[in-house]
């Protein structure tokens, strides 16, 4: 089993590699039908398809286990565990291997059907790009991390693959580059997550030293203290805010934006954010027993949802409200976390990563139809693009919680888990008010994201030029073959997933919820109906400035970080000009003025050597004269 693992972790990187080689060497003959080298096509597809091969044979080794406990740990009756090497530091050893869990290969599965999907898109997505086989070989390295990180029996052989997938979201948000925007926002992702990260970092190291191994088995096992395992799981929770985007480190998310599609679904639905709220789960009897550590969780997921689902009401770029939703969706998890229900938040994790990988992918389709990310310029798209519409319009059935789509199921989940919590009472009051007014707000964003983008007046004539980075690759229609199967396959999971859950169904909060999303859709598609021309988000009225700038976080950040940095920067310039390169040259000027005087003594005139030595023999006679 551990072998088996093994490849499934290897098989990527083992792709990406070929994929780069071959982006240095030259990309063979060009696909007629995808506008890319063929062999770089070969690199990126079958390796991660073998991974998705071996990930389904292990899932049906798991599915033999007659174990008990959550949900996936029903799969295995005990951890299977492998390990390469130890590696001696001299003091806490670094055990080098994998393991397998039920939870490891719920979420394997997750990761490798949304990154396989990715792949097969993008050979339509990015037709004709020149740069093809570094993004598709990118692509697979990040695959790799993330199982890494999923299949990881030791944190620091886990860490390894967290700081990978860091790299390598900064190298695909940044992708085309030329446009500063772009660079700018794969800069942004890649320190405001490194900063989450020098706390994970030592939350490990915490860990570990209590435990005396890094190895997630010892730690659990291990009796620590309750001091270190509220320090290291805040810690922890710094690393899992800048990877998972929730508050106060969620700024990023919405910025990466400007990376292509395909890879904004993978971040979004299968690596990267999903990475944080793994990890929690992985390490979850630490966060059951540290209670504090849960209170700062469920404060910030509360916020994070509430907040992030206004912003996304009030996003005229299509992208952006999904990237605004998934920050919220993520919250929703953290907070089934916080309330104690690790089942709940895994559940919603699945479901959410088929129906937002479906939703981005079918945003990307939209985006090449039209030109533009924007959906004031979309509009009356469901007659071009019907499969577009009815795949689209099960995803946001599914992140509204609508029956009888997945999201309605682990939704539900996570909503009881959070009216049933294990909180102080203040923060579980704050929890589930949220909450609730949460899936009001997403049953409006939704809709008016759907009603926007199918709906109304069509604008795409109106259009006179293509955005960069958004080039047609089809006429008029819908989207390749290759951009369409990966769409219609996730439909598939996004509408049937919810059935296949054990987590049992609150019929009296399920209700609940049903009627509030119902509610927020039914408020927007009045102001719609109304005027169908004009933004339904205008029934935020004054708050609609605030909401559309995410409450001014990034501007308050400027101001309070970013600036005082640049400057300080700046005064480390200047004292470097000044003093540092100003004492180098003071330096060197000295001793040139220094060395005109001494260069007297050899000029090589004779006169002046014998009148220097007769004056020194007189100075010598008086002296010895005098003293004498």
């Amino acid at each position: 089993m551990i072998t088996i693992a093994a490849l499934i972790v290897l098989l990527p990187f083992l792709g990406a590699a070929g994929g780069l080689l071959l982006s240095r060497v030259g990309g063979g003959p060009i696909s007629a039908r995808a506008g890319v080298p063929t062999r770089a096509i070969w690199f990126a597809i079958l390796p991660t398809a073998g991974s998705a091969l071996l990930t389904v044979w292990l899932a049906v080794q798991a599915a033999k286990g007659d174990g008990t406990g959550a949900f996936w740990d029903s799969w295995f009756p005990a951890e299977a565990s492998g390990q390469l090497t130890v590696v001696d530091t001299g003091a806490v050893p670094i055990s080098v291997g994998l393991a397998v869990t039920g939870l490891s290969v719920l979420v394997g599965i997750l990761v490798v059907v949304v990154a396989l999907g990715v792949q097969v898109y993008s050979v339509g997505y990015l037709h004709g790009d020149s740069r093809y086989p570094s993004y598709s070989a990118f692509i697979s390295l990040f695959t790799s991390a993330m199982l890494l990180v999923v299949y990881s029996g030791d944190l620091l052989v886990l860490y390894v693959g967290w700081e990978v997938m860091g790299l390598c979201s900064y190298l695909l948000i940044g992708h085309w580059w030329e446009e500063k925007a772009n660079s700018r926002s794969a800069v942004k992702a890649f320190l405001v997550t490194r900063l989450g990260d020098v706390g994970f970092l030592f939350g490990i190291f915490t860990l570990g030293m209590a435990a005396k191994s890094f190895r997630i088995s010892d730690i659990l096992a291990a009796q620590l203290p309750t001091a270190t395992v509220v320090t290291a799981t805040l810690l922890l929770l710094a690393g899992v805010a800048g990877k998972s985007a929730q508050v106060p480190l969620h700024t990023w998310l919405p910025d990466a934006m400007a990376g292509p599609t395909p890879i904004s679904a993978l971040i979004h639905a299968a690596t990267m954010v999903a990475a944080g709220i793994f990890i929690v789960a992985r390490l979850y009897p630490l966060f059951l027993a540290a209670q504090p550590t849960r209170d700062v969780l469920a404060v910030s997921a509360a916020l994070g949802m509430l907040g992030a689902a206004l912003a996304a009401l009030a996003q005229d770029d299509l992208k952006r409200v999904l990237a605004y939703s998934t920050i919220s969706q993520l919250a929703y998890m953290a907070a089934a976390l916080a309330a104690g229900s690790d089942e709940a938040a895994i559940f919603h994790l699945t479901t959410h990563g088929a129906f937002k990988a479906l939703l981005f992918l079918c945003a990307g389709a939209v985006i090449h139809h039209v030109g533009s990310n924007l959906m004031s310029r979309m509009g009356g798209l469901r007659a071009a693009m019907p499969l577009t519409f009815v795949t689209m319009t099960i995803g946001f059935a599914a992140l509204m919680g609508l029956p009888p789509a997945s999201g309605f199921f682990s939704k539900d989940a996570v909503i009881a888990a959070v009216e049933h919590a294990r909180l102080t009472d203040a923060a579980q009051l704050l929890l589930y008010a949220s909450a609730l007014v949460t899936v009001g707000v997403t049953g409006a964003y939704a809709t008016r994201a759907w009603l926007r983008t199918f709906f109304g007046p069509t604008q795409v004539e109106a259009l006179p030029e293509p955005e960069p980075g958004t080039a047609h690759v089809f006429d008029g229609r819908e989207a390749p073959p290759s951009m369409l199967w990966p769409i219609g396959i996730l439909a598939i999971p996004a509408l049937a997933l919810g059935w296949t859950s054990v987590v049992e169904l609150d019929l009296g909060s399920a209700a609940i919820d049903l009627v509030i999303a119902l509610l927020g859709a039914g408020v927007v598609y009045a102001f719609w109906r109304s005027a169908p021309t004009r933004d339904p988000a205008r029934l935020l009225g004054p708050f609609y400035g605030p909401c559309a700038r995410a409450f001014y976080l990034d501007t308050v950040y400027a101001m309070v970080f970013v600036r005082p940095v640049l400057w300080l920067a700046q005064g480390v310039v200047h004292t470097d000009a000044t003093l540092v390169d100003g004492a180098v040259r003071g330096s060197g000027r000295a001793t040139l003025g220094l060395s005109r005087f001494v260069r007297l003594a050899q000029n090589g005139n004779a006169q002046l050597y014998v009148t220097g030595l007769l004056a020194g023999v007189l100075l010598i006679a008086v002296g010895a004269v005098v003293l004498g």
